[in-house]
């Protein structure tokens, strides 16, 4: 099974609240917001820190911040900084291991393109994208300004009582149950 570490997994959770306040963030403070405990942030921050996705700051107001913005943070990025190249099987170029089975292998190879595959996948998804994924679809703010316009009419909560309302498309489900009752 192919699973993310769950410092993997921390490292979005800390670089997606990274971005959720201004300026920069202290590791206890971010690991108040996140549940996760602050060693494992501090940790996560580090590792994170070295692979240049965040900066960090000394001092008294001191702390972290990102380097760059999440839409220029691929999630494939976040996971070789964390966890090391992303490879599939120990023949695949980039491995850290080699297969002792090499010479034999009849699927020697084959690897390569499932693998580049996945990397393409990842580096083609932000880590906006993943917070835009955290937020449920009904409560997403449309990025086309004119998708936005909704007209405040305090009669559009209701649910019409109306029967005659049946016959028009979209509404015949909630007709039959206005009518039952």
């Amino acid at each position: 099974m192919l699973r993310l570490s769950k410092l993997t997994d921390y490292a979005v959770v800390v670089l997606v609240r990274l971005d959720a306040a201004a300026g920069v963030q202290t590791s206890p403070g971010i690991a108040a917001k996140t549940g996760i405990p602050e060693p494992t942030v501090a940790k996560v921050l580090k590792t994170l820190s070295g692979a240049a996705l965040v900066t960090s700051q000394r001092g008294a107001r001191g702390g972290y911040r990102l380097a760059r913005a999440l839409e220029d943070i691929p999630v494939g990025e976040v996971i070789a900084a964390m966890d090391g190249p992303i490879a599939l099987a120990a023949c695949v170029d980039g491995s850290p291991t080699e297969c002792e089975s090499l010479a034999l292998c009849p699927v020697r190879g084959r690897w390569d393109p499932v693998n580049d595959a996945i990397q393409r996948a990842l580096s083609a998804i932000s880590l906006a994208d993943m917070r835009e994924a955290a937020i449920p679809p009904v409560f997403r703010v449309p990025h086309d300004p004119g998708l936005a316009r909704v007209p405040h009419d305090p009669g559009l909560a209701r649910v019409p009582h109306d029967p005659g309302l049946a016959s028009t498309p979209g509404n015949a489900e909630l007709g039959r149950q206005d009518a039952s009752r």
